[in-house]
């Protein structure tokens, strides 16, 4: 998959505001030019292996937990005609979010400030997503309960996890199926450039999740879902 000259040049923008912004605030430890394209935006593009047809118009994704914009900002950047939400609970980062989007003269991507636990319950989140992607937010048993009360069925979320996640994945199956999902790959990265181990957590979502999830903020973190 080959870039555009204008999506060479977001890219290029993108890092050269990532940089600058990270002076003030804290948004990502990985600052080197080279590691950045990496991983962080090749990385961010990753969760499309994970996808059974490509990025389309009418698909609607949320980024839960975003920090400075991935997966979800590298991804809108290469499918423009994706509907893309950010979420991001920290007010500093969100700002420097609508920055970014405005700079990089992205359409259709709105910026939600405040917890999932909270959002997640408002009607016009609620099972909306066709795509729910997160990175590195939580473990994934605290995780499902923030993310796939967001997604539709027939909708899919996609983790990306770094390490031996094995243990991680099973503990978390009943909370997975609670919350109306179904786990149905695991997806091992193998890219040039990657040294670590990474993964996709490929959940689909099959049924409706109960009106009382996600429990309060703070709750599945503290008691996640057994």
């Amino acid at each position: 998959m080959g870039l555009t000259p204008r999506q060479s040049e977001q890219f290029q923008l993108y890092y050269q505001e990532l940089i600058d912004w990270n002076r003030r605030l804290n948004l990502t430890a990985i600052t080197a030019y080279e590691e950045v394209q990496v991983r962080h935006f090749l990385d961010s593009l990753t969760v499309i292996l994970a996808l059974e047809q490509p990025l389309s118009k009418k698909m609607r994704l949320i980024d839960v937990g975003t920090g400075a914009g991935l997966p979800g900002i590298p991804l809108k950047i290469v499918f423009p005609v994706i509907s893309l939400v950010l979420l991001e609970a920290t007010g500093k980062k969100a700002d420097f979010l609508k920055y970014i989007i405005q700079k990089l003269a992205l359409n259709d991507v709105e910026v939600v400030v405040g917890r999932a636990e909270d959002i997640a319950h408002r009607p016009e989140y609620r099972q909306k997503f066709d795509l729910v992607l997160s990175r590195a937010v939580a473990h994934l048993t605290t995780l499902v309960e923030l993310t796939l009360p967001f997604c539709a069925t027939g909708g899919r979320f996609i983790a990306q996890k770094k390490g031996d996640i094995q243990a991680e994945v099973h503990g978390a199956q009943r909370a997975t199926s609670l919350m109306g999902g179904k786990m149905v790959d695991l997806k091992k990265i193998e890219l040039p450039g990657f040294t670590d181990e990474r993964w996709l957590v490929v959940i689909d979502k099959v049924g409706e999740t109960p009106p009382q999830y996600p429990r309060r903020a703070g709750v599945p973190a503290k008691r996640p879902l057994k």
